[in-house]
């Protein structure tokens, strides 16, 4: 059993439970891009990002195989990561607005960042096979982050799709029937535990390049849905004087 958020993520960067997702994050790690070729490639499962104590979770898709399969860090060195955390620090929930490389000196301030599939996939699809195999793992830091989480931004329908379960398996009680993924939904999850506290969970469009290149998530969508997430966490902003 993990004990702590430090633990899960060393097991999480151990795991080898899916074979094609192992060969493929192998594969781009040794043959790389051109553009890194003098990059060591992480080349294994990524594991969440952030504080042990965060109240707001970010949930996202995949590691990207050039990007977090990369640098070893979720969001970090690719065009996704780069929309997501300039909004973060737009708002207040990150110490710099660009996320290049493990060891940049990022800090994220009450947020953590995950997803439900913790290996880059060929496409950047993942099977419902290795989505629930990889389940377990966001169940654990799930309950972990218990006692201070108060609010989730998912990403996607495909991390909105996984995330239910996750919640429902981590103790808390998911709406029946399951609330459908849109932009700006907003759903409250109950948790039965003694001193528990509800969650609130927030759908967003995912920051991949087809959403941000073509508009259907603008930099101010995703900084409103940050900061109203992040206020339901109980967290400060800071308005955007962008």
């Amino acid at each position: 059993m993990d004990r702590s958020l430090a633990e899960l993520d060393a097991r999480v960067a151990r795991c080898r439970a899916c074979p094609r997702l192992v060969g493929w994050r192998e594969e781009v790690a040794r043959t790389k891009r051109a553009a890194f070729a003098d990059w060591t490639y992480w080349g294994r499962p990524v594991p969440g990002f952030g504080p042990p104590d965060a109240s707001l979770l970010v949930v996202g898709l995949a590691p990207a195989a050039h990007g977090g399969n990369r640098t070893g860090r979720m969001f970090t060195g690719d065009r996704s990561g780069d929309v997501l955390y300039a909004a973060l620090h737009d708002v207040g929930l990150a110490s710099r607005p660009t996320s290049v490389s493990a060891d940049d000196g990022l800090t994220l301030y009450g947020v953590r960042v995950t997803a439900p599939v913790h290996c880059a996939p060929p496409a950047n699809k993942p099977t419902p096979k290795e989505r629930d195999t990889c389940r377990p793992w966001l169940v654990t830091e799930l309950r972990l982050l218990k006692p201070t989480l108060r609010a989730v931004v998912v990403l996607g329908a495909f991390g909105w799709q996984a995330a239910l379960p996750a919640f429902a398996e981590a103790g808390w009680t998911v709406p029946r029937p399951r609330p459908a993924f849109s932009h700006g939904a907003r759903v409250g999850l109950e948790s039965p535990g003694e001193g528990d506290r509800p969650v609130e969970l927030f759908g967003c469009f995912h920051v991949s390049q087809r959403n941000t290149f073509t508009g259907r998530l603008t930099p101010e969508m995703l900084r409103t849905v940050l900061r109203t997430a992040a206020e339901a966490a109980g967290l400060p902003t800071s308005p955007y004087a962008g």
